[in-house]
């Protein structure tokens, strides 16, 4: 016998993604609109209702092939985050304690090809790789302005016990 394993459903018969995700956590599908001009992808709309918070501070971050950033965390701000060029792994994971779904992992892949609206709510630690050929840049617009002289920003070793997760250097499943 073979040393294989069944894949799980991923997706449902019409495409839409089947995952559970973290308590507070949004993901939703950014629409591009494409004609001979090039494209046009927005990527904030209050009227989506993905977060009653205002939009009051808005900043770009580029990662490159290979590399990542996190473990960070923070406890008073939520962040929106639009993947505009390139291809990340953002994973997130639960700190909450009080939470359903504390300790729970969740991987979310975006790309240019498949642009998303990530919501990352207070306390949910979050790490992003790039694992595309290029540098990688998004847009994060948190839910509050950074405080230069006290940054609601924590950070935890990427290889911390403290996370269940391990990032793969290997490329493929």
């Amino acid at each position: 016998m073979l040393d294989a394993r069944k894949d799980p459903q991923t997706v449902t018969a019409d495409g839409q993604r089947v995952e559970r995700l973290i308590e507070g956590v949004v993901v939703r599908n950014a629409v591009t609109h494409e004609d001979d001009r090039g494209e046009l992808s927005e990527i904030f709309n209050p009227a989506w209702g993905v977060t009653s918070e205002p939009l009051v501070y808005v900043y770009q971050s580029m990662i490159r092939p290979g590399k990542l950033k996190g473990w960070v965390y923070h406890e008073h701000q939520e962040d929106r985050i639009f993947l505009s060029c390139g291809f990340l792994k953002w994973v997130l994971c639960d700190l909450r304690e009080d939470s359903p779904t504390y300790k729970m992992i969740n991987e979310i892949t975006m790309s240019e090809r498949n642009r998303k609206l990530l919501v990352i709510p207070r306390r949910v630690a979050h790490a992003a790789q790039n694992i595309g050929l290029n540098d990688a840049i998004f847009v994060n617009m948190p839910t509050r302005a950074y405080d230069h002289g006290n940054p609601d920003k924590f950070r935890i070793d990427i290889d911390s016990n403290a996370i269940p997760y391990r990032f793969e250097s290997k490329p493929g499943w």
